[in-house]
């Protein structure tokens, strides 16, 4: 919640805040306490005639005032927080004399929050709903009680201290505590712990948030992490962790001895600069954006790796997004899953050599290839004597073993097709 929305949330409350400068000049206020803005500056001007504003001695802490005919619990900031004197805030809360109410009450009880008051000795004093829920009771089964009535004993002796702790410091503290949930479970609070007055004396007032469930959530994915990072490390699979904007986020050793790159180089790096500018990298570029997009959970990819000494290698990707909180996908974790030979860099073969190879593979002859493409027997014989030189295969089934192995043609595809081709029955 930031600051905006904070002062909506006190908008319909009674209460008034306000924000002055080093002058004590009001800059802004707030709150549902007044009806009109003139009426709360009265109010403020009230307050500062009377108590002499932030310059009151720290240890005065909170006090009731009474303006027109209404009793406030008013809150001065401490001035040691601020001691150039540039500025303060401040806070009051009405008390509307219902023997059931008290400082704070009337804005604690409308929020979802545990919140409660305790006396220097562990006796509650007021607490609201959501605090008594906690115990699995009621807030009339919590106030008057002891801290020794609802807790263990180690819980008790630890709470005690935190009491101390802040009516001795005289300020508030935040923290996150454990404790044991009504059905005996662990549970764990985040909250504040601050000192209050009440009545005559200085008491202690609490408020907090479970976060049991949140906590066992953060529990769970960081053991998911680390689980992810053992497989990345010692499975053996190249596989990498990459951000939104396509750079290496994390990496496991197999991908750096894949690439021949030192494991430091590759992180931070574009993994765009380790794809060759083949289709398969600009069809890539379209499954990337998808991801990122958050239009697309998983997708497979072929790609022609680079490495570190300039040969390549098709390989094929599983690529499966990690979605993050409000902001979308997080990152990609990118698993090569089978590999092509390590060669030279070859120029790439055009979409007329993919079809005879993939001819070639299903058996054809070279009358058959030069029928179904509509060639010449003559263009036949030169793409075959071409690609027997660009891929360094002396003879027919050479050309398709070496097919196979570079990955041009998919072994898991049948008739035999590009491994990149876009639909069952086209070979390209």
């Amino acid at each position: 919640m930031n600051e905006s929305d904070f002062k909506a949330l006190l908008a319909p409350l009674p209460v008034t805040w306000w924000e002055a400068d080093g002058g004590l000049g009001v800059v802004d206020s707030g709150g549902g306490a007044f009806e009109d803005e003139r009426t709360a500056r009265r109010f403020l001007e009230a307050l500062r005639a009377e108590h002499g504003g932030p310059s009151a001695p720290p240890d005065a802490g909170p006090y009731q005032a009474s303006f027109e005919g209404r009793t406030f619990d008013v809150h001065w900031p401490d001035p040691h927080e601020d001691p150039d004197g540039h500025g303060s805030r401040g806070v009051a809360i009405e008390v509307t004399g219902r023997p059931d109410d008290s400082p704070y009450a009337s804005f604690a009880d409308l929020t979802p929050a545990a919140a409660f008051v305790r006396d220097a000795g562990g006796r509650y004093l007021w607490a609201n709903h959501a605090y008594a829920h906690l115990y699995g009771t009621t807030r009339e089964a919590v106030i008057g009680r002891h801290l020794a009535d609802l807790d263990g004993p180690d819980d008790v002796t630890r709470f005690l201290a935190l009491d101390q702790e802040v009516l001795t410091r005289g300020r508030s503290v935040r923290h996150t505590l454990a404790y044991r949930r009504s059905d005996g479970s662990p549970g764990q609070a985040a909250g504040y712990r601050f000192p209050v007055r009440w009545d005559t004396g200085r008491c202690v007032a609490g408020i907090y948030v479970d976060v049991t469930d949140y906590t066992r959530v953060l529990d769970q994915r960081r053991r998911a992490e680390e689980d992810l990072r053992a497989l990345r490390d010692h499975s053996g699979l190249p596989c990498a962790r990459l951000r939104p904007d396509g750079r290496v986020g994390e990496v496991g050793t197999a991908v750096a001895e894949l690439l021949r790159v030192r494991l430091s180089d590759l992180v931070g790096l574009p993994a765009d600069s380790l794809l060759a500018r083949t289709p398969e990298r600009s069809a890539l570029h379209r499954i990337w954006a998808d991801l990122v997009g958050g239009r697309r959970r998983s997708a497979r990819a072929s790609v022609v790796l680079v490495d570190g000494d300039h040969w390549q290698r098709r390989a094929r990707v599983h690529l499966s997004t990690v979605c993050g909180t409000a902001d979308g996908v997080s990152s990609v974790w990118a698993v090569v899953t089978h590999l092509g030979l390590r060669h030279a860099a070859q120029p790439p073969l055009t979409a007329a050599q993919v079809r005879i190879l993939a001819l070639l593979a299903a058996g054809c002859s070279n009358a058959d290839i030069a029928g179904t493409l509509h060639l010449s027997r003559q263009a036949v014989d030169y793409h075959l004597s071409r690609l027997r030189d660009l891929l360094g295969a002396a003879t027919r089934p050479a050309l398709v073993a070496r097919a196979y192995v570079l990955g041009i043609l998919s072994p898991q595809t049948w008739p035999p097709r590009s491994d990149t081709a876009a639909h069952p029955l086209s070979p390209v």
